[in-house]
């Protein structure tokens, strides 16, 4: 029995949806002012196909999740209906809240539009069952994956996006250390215990080709043993492969495009780059015919000297013109999930795996 990814899929795209709405978290205070007003204010003078596109859109893909949940769990008789009444309350909930941020302005037009773009989705689920769709990728599944693979499957799917912030080593996931040192440090200023903190003895040096060589061949290799555990035969593990180098490759050009602007969407690809796609790719297929129970722990080993060596890498330097230029982007919203998504993104994947390794029974 395979478990819906679209309910883990929702919380996170919810959570997305949270962060949009109430960005940048500062200033919360009481401006006087009823959370409930603005569904009563006059209509904005001033809109722009933009502000629609995005109210709309934004709300589309939860929708479409949540209908999508309850289609395959056939838990609700009404998902569109359902789905509608959550997208609506959740917008509802935003733009209240939005009253206590001076930076953002609640819009009854917001709230419309977005109840509006989540039925959309849900509708857009429904004529998809209807369709046969659902129930082709259920066999699809079926046929692809193993029963449990929806936590590997939500990880695949987190993975471009998590790519997507600018790494100081192309790939490179999970560097935390230089920004959880001082968070520690800080927190701990004023009592006894930070004497207990290690002290770093020298700089971090940027890291030698051949280094940065094993960590961009690592960032591609992990995900490939995270799918050996969901995907069930060699034939369809070496198309996994092929699709998460294509994968990697095309969404780190976008971040580097995005970041530095298109003429540089490719300086990322230098000899060290080039040569540790190619060895991952090259592992990853070498690799394909093992068990899951030997790819997870594979995939486990290659996570401890993945973040073990990356966390040795020094910050990027090219990080505050980043900042900058994504600040002055309109997606600013999404900038800094991106980044703690790359930050979290490994930890979650050796969650997942350890808990694979420790459910009983054996699979094919």
């Amino acid at each position: 029995m395979h478990k819906s990814a679209a309910w883990p899929l929702a919380w996170l795209y919810a959570g997305l949806v949270v962060y949009a709405s109430c960005y940048p978290f500062l200033d919360w205070r009481d401006q006087g002012i009823a959370p409930w007003v603005f569904l009563f204010a006059p209509a904005a003078r001033y809109w722009t196909g933009f502000d629609v596109g995005v109210n709309v859109a934004g709300y589309v893909p939860l929708g479409a999740l949540l209908a999508l949940g309850a289609l395959r769990n056939r838990r609700s008789n009404h998902p569109v209906l359902g789905a509608v009444l959550v997208c609506a309350f959740l917008s509802l909930l935003m733009e209240a809240l939005q009253s206590y941020l001076p930076a953002r302005v609640p819009s009854r037009e917001d709230f419309l539009l977005n109840a509006f773009g989540g039925a959309v989705g849900a509708t857009g689920a429904l004529l998809l069952e209807h369709g046969g769709a659902i129930d082709r990728w259920s066999q699809v599944r079926a046929r692809w994956f193993v029963p449990h693979s929806r936590g590997g499957l939500v990880l695949l799917a987190l993975w471009p996006a998590a790519l997507l912030f600018p790494a100081p080593v192309p790939l490179g996931l999970g560097q935390v250390l230089g920004r959880l040192e001082p968070a520690v440090a800080e927190w701990l200023s004023d009592t006894p215990y930070l004497h207990w903190l290690p002290v770093r003895e020298a700089e971090l040096k940027a890291l030698a080709p051949g280094t940065e060589m094993l960590c961009v061949a690592l960032g591609l290799l992990i995900p490939c043993l995270l799918g050996f555990c969901v995907v069930r035969r060699l034939v369809r593990r070496l198309v996994l492969v092929f699709l998460l180098t294509l994968l990697a490759v095309a969404v780190t050009a976008l971040s580097a495009a995005m970041s530095w602007g298109p003429a540089h969407a490719w300086a990322w690809l230098d000899l060290p780059a080039q040569w540790g796609v190619s060895l991952g790719a090259v592992m990853a297929l070498g690799l394909a015919f093992l068990p899951w129970r030997g790819s997870a722990a594979l995939a486990l080993v290659a996570l401890g000297l993945y973040l073990s060596v990356l966390n040795q890498a020094p910050e990027n330097p090219y990080f505050a013109q980043t900042l900058q230029n994504w600040e002055q982007g309109r997606f600013i919203r999404f900038h800094g999930l991106a980044q703690w998504l790359g930050w979290i993104w490994p930890y979650g994947a050796l969650v997942y795996l350890l808990a694979q390794l420790g459910r009983r029974g054996d699979e094919t």
